[in-house]
């Protein structure tokens, strides 16, 4: 059997890894044999660390259910076996099991294939060393990185990347490539992994350009061509963004200054160098020059402070006095009360027993009127009486005769028609008066509707006219946006601003308020307007010398009778009071305070002060404003609430608004114009409409006074024809009756009357003078009353003045108290900032001490600096970023190849010469050929190799070939691992090293 060279070479640490893998594909050849020998020189370099292949182990891969676990030495290993052993499998495991395409070992176009025939996955486990300083994520692995990866039926993968414990660290492929970059594990390298095809095409090819295409791939060289072929299509590509992208040309043009300059600046590396040291030592120093400026500077502001705090000492002894007096006043006139109030409280019972004396009084005259009245209406009584009952006795008397009865039927024929003629006219009479009710009720009803109806109209116009003046202020306003607060604000703001120039008032006044709020959200505009009111247009005064002078301005623009703007007085503060303690702190809804931008301190605290607007919250929604302040208890702090309608909200009464739209706060004056417009339009509609309205019912208001007029006309002449009727029926029937009545009974009756009469007089004139007595004692008592009545109100005319003093004073004193407190919170303040200021100083002078030390290790004598620390930072950044680029300059490709042609022909001529043979490598990288002369041996070439592995113990090398190997000298360089045959019904394929002691390192 004539001999072969070896089946495959392996070495884990030859090149770097390249950026795409091969995908050429050949079939399986028969296994080579080889001859080796080992140089008998030692070498003193030690074993590698990292990245040396431990152990291997397979499971169900090719035609094998078991090989391994092999375990490889630290320098040369030799694999050695029959055909059919499984040295290929195991060659194949590594390009496989270490993440290299199925293409790439020529054994096959996907990894399916690798699983034994009538199993369902294969499992290949690689253990790599993992030492030393080099380690990867030593804290991780530990000493070793165990690789398995399990391949299925389906052609898929999956990977397990095991510490030295058995730990699973990882799952994913690309800690897998991580690791073997790392290590420069290249499995798809033929430097690193030389398969028997790809060495039998490299010796037996006669074509010098497959041999250029061996060393461009070994050495990475084929994939710079595609990257640089890549780079150079970039690069057109680019030319033609450029041509087609001249705005970018300012851009570029820059960019080409920058290259220039870098490029003029490699000659002047040294003195860039030179001048970066010179910008250190006056960075170090200019450190201490901004340090000394701020210690100078805060020694400043601590003088200023000081200053300002023996001020403030004096302010608050000024403010105690001004409260003494202000409470010494207000003492005095709470005493003058005082007094007032116990004069009249001792009058009070004496009032109150006259009072109650006059209506006693007032009680018996009427009494005694009304028993009076009644005797004088029963007196009037008898006296008609009598004169009735003197009547008819002087008819019964003429009347003595009698009458014939001729003359008797005739009367009561005529009664009985009589009586007929006035049944007639009494239904007349109903039948009218039931139509003059009619048309009463009908007047009655048009003057109710009419009267309403002018209401309404008037209520209108009323409306109109204030829409007018409201649509004419919001049309000024556009314009001038303070005539919302009224026509004269803007004169008024003027004679404001000139009479704080001529020195009138000691603090400008601000205002209106209104002006100087702005809202967050403009839908809250009509609830905050519904709170504030008149606030609105009220003005603020530092004193109250400063509100005298407002008041004569104003008199001057508002006449008498008409409202002014409400003026507060306080003293202006330039800071916000710190509510935060009694504040409303809700989650969904706003403060009125939170929902307002007020950039004036004294707005602010003037609103918190006359409104408490920290407690008032903003509730948009109606029935949530209700829930929220009365179906629950009231959020901490809060007070009432204001809804987007502007109703007020508290916590058990609910007030509706009466304005429907904002006057002052709306930001779209263009809209609310636009709307009062169309209210105007339609007001002035709804006018003309009532009017017609109107005319309509004073039409038929007329019309039925004239109808019942006709029937007042009509009834009135039916009640005379029904009297006169009736009256004729009466004569008739008296002149009818018996006339045969007794005289002397009417007489007596008459007489007993006027007895009557004469008791009911003396009755009456009794009564007369009780009854002129007790009007006489209620005037006298009425008198006392007032007396005693005019008194009291002349004490509350006396109090009434003081009262309004006392409030003043009052509030004065408030005043004093709050100046207080607002210079004691100053004064703290500022004591606390002073005593930080210090500590600061005293800090700073330690840094500058510091700072100092350093600047003199840097550069020992001080050196005049006139930048600042940040430009010379920024200079200094730039300039090593300068120096830093030009370190790192780089070649072109042709350099590169040149570079790598050279070290591959020493390395060549390097090996030959160390066995005395010559030979040479000619490279053609116009052509892409490589021609190799030299044609040694398969044992020269095996020498050749055990030689460059002695002297390179760093790195690993496994070989395999069907030869024994049994030449070769014993060493602990090299293990030889042995396979056996396979045998029928074989799982495991045992192996032996042939060196009698193993290497340390390969256990």
């Amino acid at each position: 059997m004539a001999k072969r060279k070896e089946d495959g070479f392996f070495s884990p640490e030859n090149a770097k890894r390249p950026r795409r893998e091969s995908e050429d594909f050949d079939k399986d050849s028969d296994e080579d044999e080889c001859a080796v020998s080992l140089t008998k020189d030692s070498s003193t370099l030690t074993a590698a660390d990292v990245g040396i292949i431990e152990s291997i182990h397979l499971k169900n891969f090719m035609c094998h259910s078991m090989l391994g676990p092999f375990k490889f030495g630290s320098n040369v290993n030799f694999v050695v076996g029959n055909n059919g052993s499984g040295k290929s499998a195991v060659l194949t495991a590594l390009i496989v099991g270490l993440g290299g395409k199925a293409v790439a070992t020529n054994r096959g176009s996907s990894l399916k294939g690798f699983v034994k025939d009538g199993q369902n996955s294969a499992d290949i486990t690689v253990t790599l060393r993992n030492r030393g300083e080099d380690a990867y994520r030593a804290n991780v692995y530990g000493d070793s990185i165990v690789v398995q990866q399990h391949i299925t039926l389906d052609g898929s993968r999956s990977y397990k990347l095991k510490s030295q414990t058995g730990t699973v660290v990882s799952t994913r492929k690309e800690e897998l490539v991580a690791i073997l970059d790392h290590f420069n594990i290249q499995v798809d390298n033929p430097v690193s992994v030389l398969t028997q095809e790809m060495s039998k095409q490299f010796l037996q090819s006669k074509n010098e350009g497959d041999k250029y295409k061996f060393f461009m791939k070994a050495t990475q060289l084929e994939q710079m061509k595609e990257d640089y072929s890549y780079i150079m299509e970039t690069k057109e590509r680019t030319k033609e963004q450029i041509n087609q992208g001249e705005e970018r040309l300012t851009e570029l043009k820059r960019q080409c200054l920058e290259k220039e300059e870098r490029f003029q600046s490699i000659a002047g590396l040294s003195t860039m160098k030179t001048n970066l040291e010179y910008l250190k030592h006056e960075m170090a120093w200019a450190v201490v020059n901004e340090i000394e400026k701020q210690l100078n500077a805060i020694r400043d502001n601590i003088k200023i402070g000081e200053d300002r705090a023996a001020r403030l000492e004096r302010k608050m002894e000024e403010q105690q006095v001004k409260l003494n007096e202000a409470e010494k006043k207000y003492a005095d006139i709470q005493d003058k009360l005082e007094k007032i109030s116990q004069e009249t409280n001792a009058r009070a019972p004496e009032c109150m027993a006259l009072k109650a004396d006059v209506i006693a009084k007032k009680r018996d005259y009427n009494e005694a009127e009304v028993l009076y009245n009644h005797s004088l209406n029963e007196y009037k009584a008898l006296k008609k009486d009598d004169e009735q009952l003197c009547k008819r006795i002087e008819e019964l008397k003429k009347s003595a005769d009698q009458f014939l009865e001729t003359e008797r039927l005739e009367r009561q024929k005529k009664i009985w028609w009589l009586k007929e003629r006035l049944k007639a006219f009494q239904d007349q009479e109903n039948s009218i008066n039931q139509e003059m009710e009619q048309f009463q009720q009908a007047i009655e009803k048009g003057r109710a509707e009419h009267d309403r109806i002018r209401r309404e109209e008037l209520d209108v116009k009323h409306a109109l006219n204030y829409s007018q003046r409201q649509l004419k202020e919001l049309k000024d306003s556009k314009t001038d946006r303070l005539k919302r607060f009224g026509p004269h604000v803007p004169a008024l703001l003027e004679a404001i601003d000139d009479a704080y120039r001529r020195g009138y008032f000691t603090h400008k006044p601000v205002g209106p308020l209104g002006a100087c709020i702005h809202l967050r959200d403009p839908e809250l505009a009509l609830a905050i307007e519904s709170c504030l009111k008149g606030l609105l247009q009220a003005y603020c005064c530092h004193n109250h010398a400063d509100e005298r002078v407002l008041q004569a301005l104003m008199k001057r623009f508002y006449s008498p009778g008409t409202s002014r703007p409400q003026i507060i007085v306080s003293e202006f503060q330039n800071e916000m009071y710190d509510v935060r303690h009694r504040t409303v702190h809700h989650p969904e809804f706003p403060t009125v305070l939170t929902a307002l931008e007020i950039d004036n301190a004294v707005v602010a605290n003037s609103l918190i002060d006359m409104r408490n607007i920290e407690t008032v919250l903003l509730i948009k929604n109606n029935s949530v404003a209700r829930a929220v302040m009365q179906s629950q208890k009231p959020p901490k702090n809060c007070r009432e609430a204001f809804t987007a309608d502007g109703d007020q909200v508290f916590a058990g009464r609910y007030y509706s608004s009466e304005n429907t739209r904002p006057k002052f706060l709306s930001r779209d004056v263009d809209s609310e114009i636009s709307n009062l417009e169309n209210e105007v339009e339609n007001k002035k509609a709804q006018i003309v409409n009532l009017q017609q309205h109107l005319s309509a019912r004073e039409k038929d208001i007329k019309q039925n006074e004239e109808l019942l007029k006709r029937c007042q006309l009509h009834y009135k002449e039916l009640k005379m024809k029904i009297r006169k009727s009736s009256s004729e029926i009466r004569e008739l029937e008296n002149i009818e009756e018996h006339k045969s009545v007794d005289i002397a009974t009417l007489e007596d009756e008459a007489h007993d009357n006027k007895m009557k009469m004469k008791m009911t007089e003396k009755q009456m004139e009794q009564q007369k003078k009780n009854l002129e007595h007790f009007k006489s004692l209620k005037i006298e008592a009425e008198n006392k009353y007032d007396t005693i009545k005019l008194k009291i109100n002349q004490l509350s005319e006396l109090a009434d003045p003081l009262k309004d003093e006392l409030n003043l004073a009052d509030s004065e004193v408030d005043n004093q108290k709050r100046g207080k407190r607002h210079y004691e919170d100053k004064q703290k303040e500022h004591l606390d900032t002073l005593n930080k200021k210090k500590r600061e100083l005293d800090m700073k002078e330690r840094e500058l001490e510091e700072k100092m030390s350093q600047a003199r290790q840097i550069c020992p004598e001080r050196i005049e600096v006139k930048k600042s620390a940040s430009m010379l930072d920024k200079e200094i950044n730039r300039l090593r970023q300068k120096i830093q680029a030009e370190h790192a300059s780089h070649g072109d490709r042709e350099e590169i190849m040149r570079c790598l042609t050279l070290r591959c022909k020493l390395y060549f001529d390097n090996l030959l010469s160390q066995r005395a043979y010559c030979g040479k490598m000619n490279f053609d990288h116009k052509n892409e050929t490589l021609a190799i002369s030299d044609m040694v041996n398969r044992r020269i070439a095996m020498d050749m190799i055990l030689k460059m592995a002695d002297s390179q113990r760093f790195r690993q090398f496994i070989l395999l070939t069907p030869q024994s190997m049994s030449s070769l000298p014993s060493s602990k360089l090299i293990r030889i691992l042995r396979m056996s045959d396979p045998e029928r019904g074989q799982t495991t394929l045992p192996f032996r090293p042939v060196t009698q002691e193993d290497d340390d390192d390969g256990n």
